[in-house]
């Protein structure tokens, strides 16, 4: 990803944070977080369903859409869940250089 899209993101992120703020009725980021964090991750779920779908179909258009309203809906449930992007990115740098097998056989269990 270049620095261009890590700004695309992080712009982003500032944006939902603000709206948290502003009237339901007239943002539906707003009303999104409004209805709380059980909505949110239920419409990150879906989001994520309809992505996972459309790479099946093999439609990259459709894929890089149905993406670009994953990664919009990850970030408002990290809102809801005042759970920061750079929290995100810190663990990801955290996680560089690492096996995915050992990173995630040193996770704990839930």
């Amino acid at each position: 990803m270049t620095d261009h899209g890590v700004q695309i993101l992080s712009d982003l992120a500032d944006v939902i944070a603000r709206r948290k703020s502003d009237s339901p009725e007239q943002s539906y980021t707003a009303k999104l977080l409004s209805q709380g964090l059980e909505r949110c991750a239920k419409k990150l779920g879906e989001e994520g369903v309809e992505t996972a779908l459309a790479g099946v179909l093999g439609d990259k258009q459709h894929l890089t859409s149905e993406s670009a309203d994953l990664l919009y809906h990850l970030l408002v449930l990290l809102t809801a869940a005042d759970v920061s992007l750079d929290d995100v990115m810190q663990e990801l740098g955290r996680r560089q250089g690492v096996g995915g097998l050992v990173e995630k056989a040193a996770r704990p269990r839930l």
